[in-house]
């Protein structure tokens, strides 16, 4: 027998899931559907009662027999009272009361807080309790009445009908469009049949009237709050498929559709109250000055958060407190609404044996200025006073707050130690902590980067200002918990888009295969297709800079490589003239291609690598912009005090607005470009940054963070750019690639590399056995003193100051590795090996004491050097690609050292400068450095524009010197024709060889 193919069978075999287990049976259905009520996905909810569209009120968007019954059922004493008053028209007189209610306050309300009329207090609908402990409200809630209607005529004008529509206690939920590409129809012809079909203005599809709308068909479920016509917007409630969008496909031994999961899962009696009471929520849009915007919205939540939320709530009810969750949701995935649901969910979590699982719930925010948006998501929940407590001002409010059981207390990450410490200290009380966004933010705390190469006053600060990220909120959670060891009555739930090994470690679900993966998973990849996000690789360029130095004195002094190195690399990209042709290219760009987007409002971010660099790019770009007349403004953001040539600058101070009003002012229409140099390069969210221009290194999770503050999406936003001038198009892609879907870690840190780590220390001779046995017998007796702590300690500073320099770095530096490996690797293992432990707090004492090298850098270094040539090069441009599936990542590991006791060699400046010109120079053969010498000597012989050089202004000398240059060029043919058509096809390489000509020509006439 051939199976039936119809939309009809598609609403049939869906019904029909919905009334399995009910009173209502599927008589008259095909026998194939009656005798297989669950081929049509297993666990089928049932519940429901089948309804004819007739029992349907039109006019008051009601099934008033329903309303009327579960009144009966469960409240017949008000009933009774209320009968008395209205006699006769009992009946139509509630079931009106409900309807203008509703659509005066929304179902969502009258669900939630019933109605009141004349002295009578009508419930709606009943919830699951917490506990089980009161059998009359168990009662109650067994007590809701779900219907289900098909074919819901539902217009008094007209006999259009919809459908699918489920009903709680009479009261409309949910309308759904339903097709089947069998029938050549798909979901994207159920949504525009909503938009273009289904009248707003009908009462049954006001705002609030019902919770939600949706369009299915076997593979795609899509879903809206409200109606607006062709304007309405449509969210996927799918949940992912390999990584990406859509849901996955089901074996034909289901006999199940992909989409089964809707009315098995989410449309069930239990589901649905859930969604009432805990996810579905309304509210006032606001502005970002917190004002009303007039707008009420009404949010129904996407598939993953829905899922999450209640799997997470589901293990710490079967587990209880102690446990640790890795949520790995990307940027768009919602994270605000998920963790405020998780909140209130977590609130009233209750065990089996009807104990509250956790007395407080903890929100931890990384902005020192508490995350509003947070708060106020959650606050949105709150339906008993008292319930959220925020703490936005002093530690004594926050441990009142933990020590008084607030339910729901919303903090920031600066006051964690606090938090750590009083969790630690009621172990009688059980926390919930959720993390949000384990990373750095836009407020740039955390370690401060130092001073750059030019002004540092080691080449270790040096080195760190150019390389290190800052300690971000990951790092620092980890260390107080390394501090603690795991705490019992504690479980927390981190929510990251970009988990690092340790975090994947520390509280990923470990898997049979060693590897470590996220409790829940919502993918960049996912995010992108759905259109939560762009794809920031979509379009992207690189360049390469092409210098060369030469030596300003006849002496040849000589340095160490690797140190004289570091500070020509550094000469160079601080240089004037790097820094005004990248800001030309940067600058041109945005005006030709980028200003007029997103409705002329697109603006651009340019990544520096340090806050000097910010400083000086920040002020070569007020000067372009004001020298072109171009009509945009440009703001800086870098933390603390720069100190150049002699001058201070801060934030505040070159923007003329105090940092906290930085990002709003950014916001503004007059400012288009915003310079940071490790600020607003996380947790910045400005759905109008187009651009990026990068000159910064990034690598892993750092290039991930940065380039996806782009990724934010806005009605007019349909791509983005990024033009960088520091990476290549390689090493993007490995940085993105075990974060565009699945990412794993591996394998678990193997703890034999602390016996390596204590191995090696001891290695130095700095210090031996006898040192650590004497340190541990004052350490953990009671009676000891600070003072014989200092004696022990002290003859070992001393033998390690003397040692060389290198060897002081790597000693230091390996004294910190094991103490963060330790720190770590204690929240995972129990160790048996009381030396390991013994170790570690004299290592953690012993770093603090050690004294930090201030070794002078050689800085007149940069004096007897000049640049001598400077060219920057597209090397590509194009998307870039990110491979599909799991993105693994190695563990933690000890990182490669160079030997401490080999010397850096010490070579003169002339060597140091030939090795670094054949790495980034121009490639001038001889050939060509002659040709160009020729070219230069006729252009100083030629008297109209030596005329024009002293008479004239730069501009229209200019314009003189390329009418001069082009007629010159020519003499190259013969000469020396590579060069002539590299000039002539290579337009940047041309500019670059002219504008170092033209400079040239002007210097000769000063």
């Amino acid at each position: 027998m051939t199976p039936t193919i119809s939309e009809k069978a598609f609403e049939d075999a869906i019904e029909c899931a919905l009334l399995a287990g009910g009173e209502d049976e599927c008589a008259g259905w095909p026998k194939a559907v009656r005798e297989h009520p669950l081929a049509y996905g297993e666990g089928a909810p049932g519940g429901y009662h089948r309804r004819p569209p007739e029992a349907y009120d039109r006019k008051l968007c009601l099934l008033p027999k329903d309303l009327l019954d579960f009144i009966l059922a469960t409240q017949p004493r008000t009933w009774t009272k209320y009968t008395e008053h209205h006699g006769a028209a009992s009946k139509e007189q509630l079931a009106l009361r409900v309807a203008k209610e509703i659509e005066k306050r929304g179902a969502l309300d009258v669900l939630r807080k019933g109605v009141k009329d004349h002295g009578c207090k009508f419930d709606l609908a009943y919830f699951r309790p917490s506990s089980g402990l009161n059998q009359e409200l168990q009662t109650l809630y067994r007590g809701n009445l779900f219907s289900v209607v098909r074919q819901l005529r539902y217009s008094e004008k007209n006999e259009t009908s919809l459908d699918l529509a489920l009903f709680l206690n009479g009261i409309p939920l949910f309308t759904a469009e339903l097709k089947t590409q069998f029938t050549g129809q798909s979901v994207e012809d159920a949504i525009k049949q909503y938009r273009y079909d289904r009248d707003p203005k009908e009462p049954l599809f006001a705002f609030g009237r019902c919770l939600a709308h949706f369009a299915v068909d076997p593979d795609l479920v899509f879903v809206t709050t409200q109606l607006a016509g062709a304007k309405t917007r449509f969210l996927p409630f799918n949940q992912g498929k390999f990584g990406g969008a859509g849901n996955p496909p089901v074996p034909p031994t289901q006999n199940a559709y992909a989409t089964s999961y809707l009315w098995e899962r989410v449309w069930a009696p239990d589901s649905v109250l859930n969604l009432i009471q805990h996810f579905i929520h309304a509210f006032d849009e606001t502005d970002e000055d917190g004002k009303k915007t007039g707008k009420r919205l009404l949010i129904f939540p996407r598939y993953h958060q829905l899922d999450a939320v209640r799997r997470l709530a589901d293990h710490a009810r079967a587990h209880g407190p102690g446990q640790r969750y890795l949520v790995q949701h990307s940027a768009g995935s919602g994270k605000s609404n998920s963790i405020a649901w998780l909140a209130h969910q977590l609130s009233v979590l209750h065990d089996d044996h009807d104990q509250r699982v956790f007395d407080s719930i903890i929100v931890i925010t990384d902005r020192r200025v508490l995350d509003r948006q947070l708060q106020t998501t959650v606050l949105q929940f709150q339906q008993t006073a008292g319930v959220v407590e925020n703490i936005d001002q002093t530690s004594r409010q926050l441990k009142a707050a933990l020590e008084g059981g607030k339910t729901i207390i919303v903090t920031t990450l600066q006051k964690f130690p606090v938090i750590a410490d009083q969790v630690d200290s009621l172990p009688g009380s059980r926390f919930a902590v959720i993390v949000d966004e384990a990373h750095s933010s836009q407020s740039g705390e955390g370690k401060k980067h130092l001073n750059t190469a030019l002004s540092a006053g080691s080449l270790e600060e040096a080195e760190e200002a150019d390389a290190t990220e800052p300690d971000d909120m990951e790092d620092r959670i980890l260390q107080e918990m390394a501090k603690r060891g795991p705490l019992p009555n504690v479980s927390t739930f981190a929510f990251t888009a970009t988990p690092k090994p340790k975090t994947l470690e520390l509280f990923g679900v470990p898997q049979k295969d060693g590897s470590f993966t996220a409790f829940s998973l919502y993918s960049m990849r996912q995010a992108i297709e759905e259109g939560f996000i762009l794809d920031v690789l979509a379009h992207y360029t690189t360049y390469h800079t092409y210098w060369s130095l030469h030596k300003t004195i006849e002496d040849d002094p000589r340095y160490e490589k690797g140190k004289a190195s570091y500070l020509l690399k550094a000469f160079v990209d601080l240089h004037e003239h790097a820094i005004a042709q990248k800001l030309e290219i940067m600058v041109e760009h945005f005006h030709d291609q980028v200003a007029h987007r997103i409705g002329g409002k697109a603006k651009a971010m340019i990544v520096t690598r340090s806050r000097l660099h910010a400083v000086r790019y920040k002020l070569a770009l007020d000067a372009y912009i004001h020298e072109k007349g171009y009509p945009y403004k440009a703001l800086v953001a870098f933390s603390g005090t720069v100190r150049d040539e002699g001058k201070e600058y801060t934030e505040q101070g070159m923007n003329g607005v105090s940092e906290k009003q930085t990002a709003r002012t950014f916001g503004t229409s007059a400012y288009r470009f915003l310079v940071v140099a490790n600020k607003f390069q996380t947790g910045f969210d400005q759905a109008l940054l187009h651009t990026m221009y990068v000159d910064k290194k990034l690598g892993g999770v750092s290039a991930v963070q940065t380039l996806s503050r782009l990724n934010r999406v806005h009605a007019d936003k349909t791509d983005t750019m990024v033009l960088d001038f520091a990476n290549e198009a390689d090493g993007i892609k490995e940085s993105f690639d075990p974060y565009y879907e699945t990412t794993i870690l591996s394998e678990g840190t193997d703890p034999h590399l602390l016996y390596d780590g204590e191995r090696r220390l001891l290695d130095f001779g700095i210090f031996d056995e006898s040192d650590l046995i004497a340190f541990a017998k004052l350490y953990f007796d009671p009676g000891a003193t600070q003072a014989q702590l200092y004696a022990i300690l002290k003859p070992i500073v001393d033998r390690a100051v003397v040692r060389a320099e290198d060897e002081r770095q790597d000693f230091r530096k390996s004294i910190g590795d094991y103490v963060r490996l330790y720190g770590f690797l204690s929240q995972i293992l129990t160790f048996q090996d009381a030396d390991l432990e013994r170790m570690y707090v004299f290592c953690r004492l012993l770093r603090r004491y050690l004294p930090v090298d201030q070794e002078d850098l050689p800085k007149e270094v940069q004096q007897n050097i000049d640049m001598e040539s400077y060219r920057i090069q597209e090397t590509y441009k194009g998307e870039i690609r990110l491979d599909r599936g799991a993105g693994t990542i190695p563990p933690r590991g000890e990182k490669g050292r160079t030997d401490p006791l080999l010397p850096e060699p010490v070579e003169p400046l002339s060597e140091i400068i030939r090795d670094l010109n054949e790495r980034f120079g121009t490639n001038f053969t001889d050939k060509d450095k002659v040709s160009i010498k020729g070219l230069e000597e006729r252009l100083a012989g030629n008297d109209a524009l030596s005329a024009s050089l002293k008479a004239n202004t730069k501009e229209n000398a200019r314009l003189t010197f390329d009418h001069v240059v082009k007629d010159q060029l020519q003499e190259m043919v013969d000469t020396n024709f590579e060069l002539y058509k590299r000039v002539t096809d290579d337009g940047q390489f041309a500019k670059f060889l002219l504008d170092w000509l033209f400079e040239r020509m002007l210097k000769g006439v000063e």
